[in-house]
């Protein structure tokens, strides 16, 4: 026995990463202006590489199409999305000049350095405002939040990156962002990070559908190459599991691919990749959302979101376990008609609401327990004749997660 105890503590040690649990770290990857028709069409091998091994889905943007929570179909918007989990009638980022962001809607680097202060994060990109405005590196709204490591701001260098009428300077800047993105991830390994790559977009507006579109999908597919090895590397070295999402915030116009911003079915539909195949029912079934992503990213991390802010999230996790999905309210007469789509047999959900929405000025919302039915029902009527509001928001609490909807009369 004694023999074999020093054996295995001998095989251990060849083997560090199996000697310990695998820590937890994410890269997301959001590469501006590509179509999900596009990027299906372009000779991508190395991202189809990874969908193959982990899963490849179309996705959307935009929110509730003719709803409160339409959101443009803009780059900035879509990051927030991303970040919050929320759409922009909450985290209100209406477009690129980053006017006014409700920072009570915290992003992931806000809750993952509220839990984890001593763990690390970074930023990679070719626009300074991401880091600056959107995460909200060192603003005292976000209580000073501090982005550990970050690589960015090129923009702004014509000096190293002289700017030229084709923009082909915002390709070399991807170039250097996927350098020190590589270079920090091997080096550090940083828990959470960002990654944000231009140059497609820019190629888009100037050029529309067109070859020069298709070499800078290609080009970008090389780039993700790169950082996809260096990620498998870290993971083959080290006692961490690597969690890789790669997204894009918009899709283009249907009839020329110069535009977006608007809400066609080419302008909101985009795709996911990521390395883990391990989907749930509603990953499988449904067409994300980008706020998906922010609870799935959280839920790898092991992240614990206060209540208040759960409530807030419009996103469902693509893994792990998960109740329902896709709620829906109207108010007929005196009375709440709320359905969803369950995706556990068993269980109980609970239906909360409240007439305010105090959250996104800094206060809280007093929610009243409607009631608690079997999730399998996907359906549930409760009069409010009581309450007469012009304002609803409800919110569904399963097992395994949450969602709301909010009812907005006019």
């Amino acid at each position: 026995m004694k023999f074999f105890g020093f054996v295995l503590l001998l095989h251990l040690s060849f083997f560090p990463a199996l000697a310990q649990p695998r820590t937890p770290k994410a890269v997301f990857v959001i590469v501006d202006g590509i179509p999900a028709d596009v990027l299906e069409k372009v000779r991508t091998p190395q991202l189809d590489s990874l969908g193959k091994a982990g899963f490849y889905k179309r996705a959307y943007v935009g929110g509730q199409k003719g709803t409160y929570s339409q959101t443009p179909t803009i780059s900035a918007v879509g990051y927030n999305s991303l970040l919050t989990g929320t759409w922009v009638n909450k985290h209100n980022v209406w477009g690129n000049d980053i006017k006014a962001p409700n920072y009570r809607y915290p992003t992931l680097f806000r809750l993952f350095k509220n839990q984890y202060p001593d763990r690390k994060t970074a930023v990679f990109s070719s626009w300074l405002d991401n880091r600056t405005k959107l995460v909200g590196d060192g603003l005292p709204q976000t209580d000073r939040l501090h982005v550990d490591y970050h690589a960015d701001g090129y923009e702004l260098d014509t000096v190293a990156f002289p700017h030229d009428r084709e923009k082909t300077y915002m390709s070399r800047i991807d170039d250097r962002v996927v350098d020190e993105a590589v270079a920090c991830l091997t080096q550090n390994g940083p828990d959470l990070s960002w990654v944000y790559l231009e140059f497609p977009d820019d190629m888009g507006h100037k050029f529309g559908d067109s070859p020069q579109l298709q070499a800078a999908v290609e080009k970008i597919d090389a780039q993700l190459g790169r950082l996809s090895r260096a990620i498998r590397a870290r993971q083959r070295s080290f006692a961490e599991d690597w969690l890789l999402v790669i997204t894009t915030d918009h899709g283009r116009d249907a009839k020329t691919g110069f535009n977006h911003g608007g809400q066609s079915e080419r302008e909101r539909t985009t795709w996911i990749i990521s390395n883990k195949p391990e989907l749930n029912a509603y990953g499988r079934q449904v067409q994300p959302g980008i706020v998906d992503l922010m609870p799935t990213i959280a839920r790898h991390l092991r992240l614990r979101i206060p209540a208040e802010v759960a409530r807030e999230i419009d996103g469902v996790p693509l893994t792990g376990p998960v109740s329902l999905a896709d709620p829906q309210v109207t108010l007929e007469s005196d009375s709440l008609h709320i359905r969803w789509t369950s995706f556990e047999p068993r269980g109980r959900v609970k239906i909360w609401l409240t007439t305010t929405n105090q959250f996104e000025t800094g206060g809280k919302d007093a929610y009243h327990l409607l009631g608690e039915v079997p999730l399998s029902r996907q359906q549930a009527v409760f009069s409010v004749k009581d309450k007469p509001s012009a304002f609803y928001k409800i919110w569904l609490e399963g097992p395994a997660n949450s969602v709301n909807r909010w009812v907005v009369l006019k």
